[in-house]
């Protein structure tokens, strides 16, 4: 058994080693990060300029900036002149680290990335109709070749469908477990992946069988909400800014865009899909579908699906704050565009026009 004198001797070697490490660790900086005239909001492609203050004029060897992670430049004399192009859009973090006759000092300055334009307004066009089950609280929706597959929430009630679109006759059911929300999906290869809402996992399934072959963490995001691909990687919205891209090999959330408008930072982003190269997502519990480029997170235009709802067949029936639209599904073997909604008794095939 360890002795007075040895317990005593190891609470002060922890004590100094835990008391430096505060020290240094809580060292003020002789740099500050300054922004020209104090901005901090920008529009892409607008120039920033930063410069470090060094108030006790140390020996300064060089400055690395950065927009969070990506590198951007370098300066030997603390003065940083940047035109924003192939940068990130959102609440961004400026940093800069300052190397100098001393160790590395990191100076932070929180900044916000607009997009240049407004987005683009388009309305739409009913081509078609097809029959929906009333009973669905559509949350995923996506074809696989001519085959539309489908995630229904709620608790007690959640399941994974295959669809025929046609007919609307369901091919393929399995039902969650009773704890579970069911929320958006994707198919990546032979594997359909499912959120579920606030359980903190999602579940992969085999494509053909709906047989579960394993489940993936949130990591950093709470609540998973929409879900789609572009055959290489996965994006999944999680209700805030965030659209996080995810590994498609481990499923873990790498790296993230926020959409971003002229004005403001966008959330609430719900069901997802990949249409030629965008993010189409709808906006729970608006009528609408913003378009967002999947590089920096510009919303690139608006689509207004003001009155689709109006053309139910079920109107008198559905719960106005929770009986939406939600519901994107893009066969892009003929190149049609569908959109359903929460217990919506009809798929509608639509025509997207500029407004």
């Amino acid at each position: 058994m360890m002795n007075k004198f040895n317990l005593l001797l190891l609470f002060i070697l922890n004590f100094l080693f835990f008391s430096c490490g505060s020290n240094n660790g809580n060292k003020k900086s002789d740099f500050s990060l300054k922004l020209d005239q104090n901005k901090s909001e920008f529009k892409l492609n607008q120039s920033l300029k930063a410069s470090i203050v060094n108030t006790k004029n140390k020996n300064l060897d060089s400055v690395s900036f950065y927009i969070g992670d990506q590198y951007l430049k370098s300066s030997k004399n603390g003065d940083f002149n940047l035109d924003l192009q192939n940068v990130l859009l959102g609440n961004q973090r400026l940093k800069a680290i300052v190397y100098s006759e001393e160790s590395p000092d990191t100076l932070t300055k929180n900044i916000k990335i607009l997009n240049t334009e407004a987005p683009r307004v388009y309305t739409y066009e009913v081509i078609n109709t097809y029959p929906h089950d009333v009973n669905a609280y559509t949350q995923g929706l996506e074809f696989h070749g001519d085959t539309l597959y489908e995630s229904i929430g709620q608790y007690g009630k959640s399941k994974l469908r295959k669809v025929d679109l046609e007919s609307g006759e369901v091919l393929k059911e399995i039902k969650l477990d009773d704890q579970y929300f069911a929320e958006g999906l994707t198919i990546l290869g032979d594997k359909l992946y499912l959120l579920t809402w606030q359980e903190g996992e999602g579940f992969i399934y085999d494509l053909n069988t709906f047989e579960k072959t394993g489940t993936f963490g949130y990591n950093q995001s709470e609540e998973g909400w929409g879900l789609c691909n572009n055959g290489v990687k996965i994006f999944k919205s999680d209700g805030t800014e965030k659209i996080w891209i995810l590994d498609p090999e481990t499923l873990a959330e790498k790296s993230y865009i926020q959409p971003t408008t002229h004005k403001s930072v966008a959330t609430k982003f719900n069901e997802l899909e990949w249409v030629n190269g965008k993010i189409y997502a709808n906006t729970y519990q608006f009528p609408s579908v913003a378009i967002i480029n999947p590089k920096n997170g510009g919303i690139e235009a608006l689509i207004s699906f003001k009155g689709l709802k109006e053309q139910l067949g079920n109107t008198d029936s559905l719960d106005p704050n929770n009986d939406v639209l939600n519901g994107i599904a893009y066969n892009s073997n003929t190149d049609k565009l569908y959109v359903t909604g929460k217990k919506w008794d009809k798929i509608f095939e639509v025509k997207i026009v500029e407004k």
